[in-house]
């Protein structure tokens, strides 16, 4: 998720690990644990001049248990020999930091887990990418109550019972809210398939997908043998059934998946991608697990790259269509989606 998200998930587990120990410190190295996994992205840019290679970098082996129970015993033994020192000394033990970290850290990619980005939680034993796609990859509702329970926590003493209950409220608060996402995604998927019925389409698989920031708007896409079919469903929508329609060719032979780049960036789509011939020579590749900004409007797909080659293999640079210009907000994107949200 969003890496405000897991700074307050990772300062939580802090508290949890060490709160009555050091205070509100617990909480600074807490969201210092949960913030490490995502500089995948800094040191993917710096070892990698391939993007495409950076990408797939991103939320890989950084996210993997494996990973997560290295760091929690190198960054367990680091900070506790720099802490454990004047009077300071006794305070805390090496178990304490590594107990820590490893909470911290762990909870991270386990949050991912329940975004349709996904997480490699099992490398590099594994190249299997876990994504339940319950949750958008930044929800304020998951994120907000759960951020102002430790902004009140700090101001209590470390040994102040409070501490515990507003902590436990808002693990509480967002634990119950991601289980209403899990429950809407099985909901959802029986609204898509109900829908995709009605419409005829007979599919080989499908995907739903909640639009940002919110559990309201959902994104559904059926694949056939040689189309994908997309349509959004609001649950403020008058009627249980997808609607907006689109019908998007593959367009895969364009450039075919013998080429290893293009194995690897549809292995990364889960194969929900399609292709289109750029003006310039180039290719506009686009990853269709997440929706447009705006319906029935394939040209503003979000997750889009223009693919080019590059001596003897392929890169890619971000593509902004005709609906991300210069003169295209934030704000505006919101619009777009918040209009939709409202229901039909």
């Amino acid at each position: 998720m969003d890496s405000l998200t897991q700074v307050v998930l990772g300062a939580a587990c802090g508290e949890a690990a060490m709160g009555k120990k050091i205070g509100n410190k617990a909480l600074l190295f807490g969201a210092i644990g949960g913030t490490i996994p995502d500089l995948d992205v800094f040191i993917g840019n710096f070892l990698y001049s391939n993007k495409i290679d950076a990408m797939l970098f991103h939320r890989g082996f950084m996210h993997s248990i494996f990973f997560a129970v290295l760091a929690a015993f190198a960054l367990g033994w680091l900070v506790f020999t720099l802490y454990d020192k004047g009077k300071r000394r006794g305070t805390t033990t090496k178990k304490d930091w590594t107990w820590l970290f490893f909470l911290s850290i762990f909870t991270h990619p386990i949050l991912d887990c329940f975004t349709g980005y996904g997480t490699l939680l099992f490398s590099p034993f594994s190249n299997y990418r876990v994504a339940f796609s319950n949750i958008s990859v930044a929800d304020p509702a998951y994120t907000l109550p759960f951020l102002i329970c430790l902004i009140i926590l700090m101001f209590y003493k470390r040994q102040n019972p409070k501490r515990k209950f507003w902590l436990k409220l808002g693990v509480g608060i967002s634990s119950v809210y991601m289980l209403f996402t899990i429950g809407n995604k099985f909901y959802i998927n029986s609204v898509f398939e109900k829908s995709l019925a009605e419409q005829g389409i007979e599919y080989t698989r499908y995907n739903t997908e909640a639009s940002i920031l919110n559990n309201i708007l959902w994104y559904g896409i059926a694949e056939t043998e040689t189309d994908f079919h997309v349509a959004f469903y609001s649950l403020f929508d008058t009627k249980a059934v997808f609607t907006d329609w689109e019908t998007i060719p593959k367009n895969h032979a364009l450039l075919p998946k013998t080429n290893s780049d293009i194995a690897r960036l549809a292995w990364f789509s889960n194969d929900y991608y399609t292709i289109e011939k750029a003006e310039d020579g180039a290719f506009i590749y686009k990853d269709l697990r997440y929706p447009s900004i705006k319906v029935n409007d394939e040209k503003s797909v979000v997750f889009s790259f223009k693919i080019f080659k590059d001596g003897e293999r392929l890169n890619m640079k971000p593509f902004r269509g005709p609906r991300f210009d210069e003169n295209t907000s934030f704000g505006d994107v919101l619009a777009i989606f918040w209009e939709r949200i409202k229901g039909k």
